[in-house]
């Protein structure tokens, strides 16, 4: 068998097969390893765990509805035969540290390259995993595939930080460091297609829900977790206020699940009935693939506003633009990198909150274990915004427009066909792995700095270049067109506005900030915290980007 014909997988776990309520990188991965077998070339594949499957298994596992298109076995991770034979050992996480480790004590660091991917930077515990890379004898032939720009970029920074603090540490020069390639996820774009382009389900579900004649229905599809994925109000507001643009009565149907269960279904249905209250808005099941299939026929425009440093990618969007639905996002991460602003749809501008004390302060409670990873990411995204205003703007003009949704989810289409299409996704991976194994085998055999942990510092400054703008002592703020008081006295009724409240001065300094822009038409963040005393300076800047988040200040020019 020739060099590259086999692939070896590591999978924990060992079963891999579909489940309810899963997590964005089980079906990532699970779609990935299929597609890997599919189009990669190989003539087997190799699923190595902890817990070894059997082949028949791992077959009916990856290929539940056909024959696979290779030969499929399960195996251990302790043999490493089948990855010195195809030259690779991929792995659908980033944690290399301990596959390193037994590389070199079984057929050598030469041995073969170890590839990982990362479906979320977040969690400390994650990027300490991460970054054990640089202690490990972890090699230049190796790899970490980061989904998108921002995440590569984001990783360098770790990288650089816990290099140079290692040096300061310890001397010498900074360690060696794997790659960081660029490659995205991928959906089944003919599948999807084929779902949204049946006018019979179009037309039964859209009966079904009540939508009449030129009536706009717009989708979100991903799990309904304020704590690790969007607060909702943002969504809610922007649907809402783009009905009272149009003059149209809106439906907005949310296909997921709820993490948290009835208790997080009945806050999603306060903040509902609080900012969208002329919006019929539906939950359905997104655990159904048939629900999803409907909706993606009977859509008109895919909304996600993600405000979670837990998302590094996002494969709805994607799946939307399969399905030729204009994407209405927040200029986020990996969402910047899959739709491009005007051509299939609209990325809407995000504030993300003052680095400094609090966020260093929300890094430590939760490393140290005073508070779960999902307060954490709680927390950070309650104090990130994306423009009501501007999202309302987007799903307007394309309600008011149905030539320019079918231009924008035409293009979408077009473009999740050239690029993110698994064929296409699997052809940038298998090329990865022949570079990897040429540069394997091309290759011969003081001052303290660092105030913060590099991997654990603050949040808001770690994942700085997500947001499109951050609050700086300059930025002028300014309330927006209606909001003042009232939006404080509504949102005190809401409890997902009331979430982590304990990050933001009390509502009385909220009233004040509201007072002085009044009479000050705009003010500057420098400003505005010099009208407080200087103890409650940062607890007003949480405030701010929370008043921006729910809608009531704008920061961007007039």
């Amino acid at each position: 068998m020739k060099t590259g014909s086999r692939l070896a997988i590591y999978h924990p776990p060992g079963r891999i097969g579909a489940k309810s309520n899963p997590f964005g990188k089980d079906v990532a991965n699970l779609q990935l390893y299929r597609a890997l077998a599919e189009h990669g070339g190989f003539s087997r594949v190799d699923l190595l765990s902890n817990l070894p499957a059997a082949d028949a298994d791992v077959a009916s596992d990856l290929f539940p509805e056909g024959r696979p298109p290779c030969q499929l076995a399960g195996g251990s991770i302790l043999s490493t035969e089948s990855a010195a034979e195809g030259g690779v050992l991929f792995r659908g996480q980033p944690e290399l540290d301990a596959l390193s480790w037994i590389r070199r004590k079984a057929v050598g660091d030469r041995g073969y390259s170890l590839v990982g991917l990362i479906h979320t930077l977040a969690p400390p515990a994650m990027r300490q995993m991460i970054a054990s890379a640089l202690t490990a004898p972890v090699q230049p032939w190796d790899a970490v595939i980061c989904t998108s720009p921002s995440v590569r970029d984001a990783v360098r920074r770790m990288f650089d930080g816990w290099g140079d603090f290692l040096g300061e540490r310890f001397g010498g020069e900074r360690r060696p460091q794997p790659q960081l390639p660029v490659i995205p996820l991928g959906v089944p774009v003919q599948a999807i297609r084929e779902k949204a382009d049946r006018p019979g389900a179009r037309a039964r579900v859209r009966s079904d829900l009540g939508i009449e004649g030129d009536e706009v229905l717009v989708v979100w599809v991903g799990r309904l977790s304020f704590f690790e994925k969007a607060f909702p109000q943002p969504m809610f507001r922007a649907v809402e206020e783009a009905g009272r643009l149009t003059g149209r009565r809106m439906h907005f149907a949310l296909a997921g699940w709820f993490p948290g269960g009835e208790a997080d279904r009945a806050r999603y249905e306060q903040a509902a009935a609080a900012y969208a209250p002329s919006v019929q808005v539906d939950f359905q099941d997104g655990n159904d693939p048939e629900v999803v299939a409907d909706l993606w026929a009977a859509g008109d425009i895919f909304l996600s506003l993600v405000d979670n440093i837990q998302e590094t990618f996002g494969i709805t969007p994607l799946e939307a633009m399969a399905a030729g639905l204009p994407v209405v996002a927040s200029d986020w991460d990996g969402y910047r990198f899959t739709v491009r602003h005007g051509n299939e749809g609209f990325l809407i501008p995000t504030l993300g909150g003052p680095p400094g004390a609090l966020g260093e302060a929300l890094a430590v409670r939760h490393v140290i274990g005073l508070d779960s990873y999902q307060s954490f990411v709680g927390a950070v995204a309650q104090h990130t915004a994306v423009h009501v205003g501007r999202a309302a703007e987007a799903i307007a003009e394309l309600t008011r427009n149905p030539d320019l949704r079918r231009r924008m989810g035409a293009a979408g289409r077009a473009r999740a066909r050239e690029a993110f299409d698994w064929p296409v996704v699997v052809r940038q991976m298998t090329g990865l792995f022949e570079e990897l194994a040429a540069l394997r085998a091309a290759t011969p055999a003081g001052p303290q700095t660092h105030r913060l942990h590099p991997l654990r510092g603050d949040p808001f400054a770690d994942f700085a270049g997500f947001a499109t703008h951050d609050l700086g002592l300059e930025r002028r703020l300014r309330l927006r067109p209606g909001a003042g008081a009232e939006d404080l006295a509504r949102a005190a009724k809401v409890d997902l506005d009331g979430a982590f409240r304990i990050w933001r001065a009390p509502p009385e300094d909220a009233g004040q900030i509201v007072l002085f822009l009044t009479g000050a038409g705009d003010a500057s963040v420098r400003d505005l915290l010099l009208a407080f005393p200087v103890e409650r300076r940062r607890a007003v800047q949480m405030t701010l980007v929370w008043m921006a988040k729910i809608g009531i200040l704008d920061w961007l020019p007039g």
